[in-house]
């Protein structure tokens, strides 16, 4: 039984190689040859655009509501946004519970300094890990 899986793993393989589409790139000198599947382009193409419409990174926010009650998250946001203004706030729901998170930062440490501020004013802060949207190129 062993034999025959091993001739069939050969057989199989050679048929795949075959059906491989190579691409050999190497510099007039010689000093270095690449071969590649060709695939290997489009999926670096595919991931590009995947990248583009993700638009986000891993980072930080800060939870400053967590609860079942639709009204009470709404409200808790616009009173976030009447204070900080300049600020993003986001709404989320996760069945059974709303979630209401701020800001959009990079590492924990620049969440940990609007923590500080928000002290007294919301039951319940503290800083999350989460998807943020990236930092704008200036």
């Amino acid at each position: 039984m062993k034999r025959l899986l091993i001739l069939l793993f050969f057989a199989t393989a050679g048929t795949y190689s075959s059906a491989q589409k190579t691409i050999t790139t190497s510099n007039p000198d010689s000093t270095i040859r690449i071969t590649r599947d060709s695939r290997l382009d489009e999926l670096i193409e595919r991931q590009k655009q995947v990248n583009l419409e993700k638009q986000s990174m891993p980072g930080y926010r800060v939870q400053i509501y967590f609860g079942g009650n639709r009204p009470k998250a709404s409200e808790v946001k616009l009173d976030f946004n009447s204070r900080f203004p300049d600020i993003t706030a986001y709404l989320t729901y996760q069945q059974p519970n709303y979630k209401v998170r701020v800001g959009d930062f990079r590492n924990r440490y620049e969440a940990q300094k609007l923590l500080k501020q928000l002290e007294g004013k919301y039951s319940t802060t503290f800083v999350v890990s989460d998807e943020v949207k990236l930092p704008s190129i200036r």
